[in-house]
């Protein structure tokens, strides 16, 4: 299980496809282009629509303002300890994750309540500063060829916490596959809270939050009705839904717990445990 949604590759980009993904990694303050907009380069006009129409978000620092108003209370899991020595590109892989997954659920939200027409009544979007983001070179996206076989299926097994049906392969833990004692010690740390239904009940409160505030965000976008309008929405729903959806709560759990900095206002989320 690579990437289950074809996708184009940063590499093999190229012509307004490469323009598009270098004003995403500028724009965002990334040095990779995540999965949901690699695979909108392969829906015909999906990408240039999709990115022209929530820029305006990141540019504006709405976005960044609504991550950092969510992180007042976000509901999170409690974990064990997870400090202890590390490579230093693990915390870089937690911080950018951290960072660049609360910013895309809100751009991303936003654009999937516009594209239903589920947009709020009333509230008024909030600018502001752009936060800054971990400036960090990230380790390669590891896929099964590159690691060991049990390093793989760590990786897979990981990938079920939270959403045992395994639709979209999260690039967190194939970033961190380069580091499989932590990875085996994620397994170790997240494997209670998934027994006892914190974490889906974490992940599951943070969406219905973050969904209420993307639909305000969404009075803020201007676009064009495209044509392949429910090929996007359908697309970037899955990653709402799926991957983006759940590793925003995870990471965040697991950064916590690492006590990894945040430019998202420094905040530390509401712990529970029910």
């Amino acid at each position: 299980m690579n990437d289950p949604f074809p996708a184009v590759s940063e590499a093999a980009a190229t012509g307004e496809t490469a323009e598009l993904f270098a004003d995403i990694r500028a724009t965002i303050g990334v040095r990779v282009v995540n999965l949901v907009w690699r695979h909108l380069a392969t829906i015909d006009g999906g990408l240039p629509w999709a990115w022209s129409a929530v820029k305006p978000l990141y540019v504006e620092g709405m976005v960044d303002r609504a991550a950092a108003r969510f992180r007042e209370n976000m509901s999170l899991p409690v974990l064990g300890p997870l400090g202890g020595e590390q490579p230093k590109s693990v915390d870089d892989v937690l911080a950018t994750y951290d960072h660049s997954n609360t910013i895309n659920l809100f751009a991303l939200g936003a654009l999937v309540a516009w594209l239903r027409g589920d947009i709020a009544d009333e509230g008024l979007p909030e600018g502001g500063p752009r936060l800054p983001a971990p400036d960090v070179v990230l380790p390669k996206l590891a896929s099964a060829e590159d690691v060991a076989p049990e390093t793989w299926a760590l990786v897979l097994r990981l990938n079920r916490f939270g959403d045992p049906r395994q639709i979209i392969l999260a690039s967190m833990y194939r970033h961190l596959a380069h580091a499989p004692a932590f990875l085996q010690q994620l397994e170790i740390t997240l494997s209670p809270v998934e027994a006892d239904g914190s974490l889906a009940h974490g992940i599951a409160a943070n969406r219905v939050e973050a969904y209420a505030r993307a639909k305000v965000l969404a009075r803020a976008i201007h676009a064009e009705r495209p044509l392949r309008a429910a090929e996007i929405e359908g697309a970037v729903s899955a990653f709402i839904d799926h991957a983006i959806g759940k590793m925003v709560t995870i990471c965040r759990a697991i950064s916590v717990a690492r006590d990894v900095p945040s430019s998202l206002a420094g905040s530390r989320g509401l712990h529970t445990r029910s």
